[in-house]
């Protein structure tokens, strides 16, 4: 395409507005759909162009490399400036959002890890930085309650299972889940993260609040502790 064209200069046929009318989303491609959220082209070149151009320049090539890119790495892309970055960002949040609302976690079953991964893995996976979140779960095993106990690094000092206690006994937890990410991708647990599952069933089984799970979220994978034979399948 050429960079000089604009958009009602392209066949209707191409157009992302028409297409979608006439059509439907589901027909649009990635850059169709992101070219609706931009809206305008920059520097002569279409909306459509332009979203091309930022495909090329996320993580992946694809539009799930959205999710990890800040305000500033965006604004380094040519066309997309101060207002567009932030379309971009509101874009990739609402997204979040639905697709968390849509899998009603509060009241889920956390009987089996896939489903409890699966749940989590739209809004950690993409996560810059380690985030450690503590379900509080029912009599049924059913989530009451989530906590988020911390954003950044976490290692496993004697804070961690004192912190996630704490927040255990003042919700009035039958039993606690862990999770946390990797932003590496990888789900494969460190010592520390062995070192702190450790601890925390040992400290669930003195207090009566048994760790029923640490499930770890990588790039569209997971390792659950306890299907990984570091806790017993009793609770701990």
């Amino acid at each position: 395409m050429n960079c000089s064209t604009t958009m009602k200069e392209l066949p209707v046929s191409e157009r992302p507005y028409e297409k979608c009318e006439e059509f439907g989303p589901s027909v649009l491609s990635d850059a169709e759909l992101l070219a609706v959220m931009i809206r305008t082209g920059r520097g002569g070149a279409c909306s459509t162009e332009l979203a091309r151009q930022v495909l090329m320049r996320v993580p992946g090539r694809n539009i799930a490399g959205l999710f990890q890119m800040s305000l500033e790495q965006l604004q380094e892309i040519c066309g997309i400036g101060r207002v567009k970055a932030i379309q971009l960002q509101c874009l990739t949040e609402i997204t979040r959002r639905m697709m968390r609302s849509a899998l009603r976690v509060t009241g889920m079953v956390c009987e089996d890890p896939a489903e409890v991964a699966a749940a989590y893995m739209p809004g950690m996976r993409f996560l810059e930085t380690e985030q450690v979140r503590l379900l509080i779960l029912n009599g049924r095993n059913a989530v009451s309650r989530e906590v988020v106990i911390s954003q950044g690094t976490f290692n496993a000092s004697i804070a961690a299972p004192r912190e996630i206690y704490y927040n255990a006994l003042k919700y009035k937890a039958v039993s606690i889940l862990l999770l946390h990410n990797h932003p590496s991708g990888n789900p494969a647990p460190s010592r520390d993260d062995i070192v702190l599952t450790r601890r925390l069933a040992d400290t669930g089984h003195m207090v009566g609040v048994p760790l029923l799970d640490h499930i770890i979220i990588g790039d569209n994978c997971y390792q659950s502790m306890r299907e990984g034979g570091y806790l017993e399948k009793n609770g701990g």
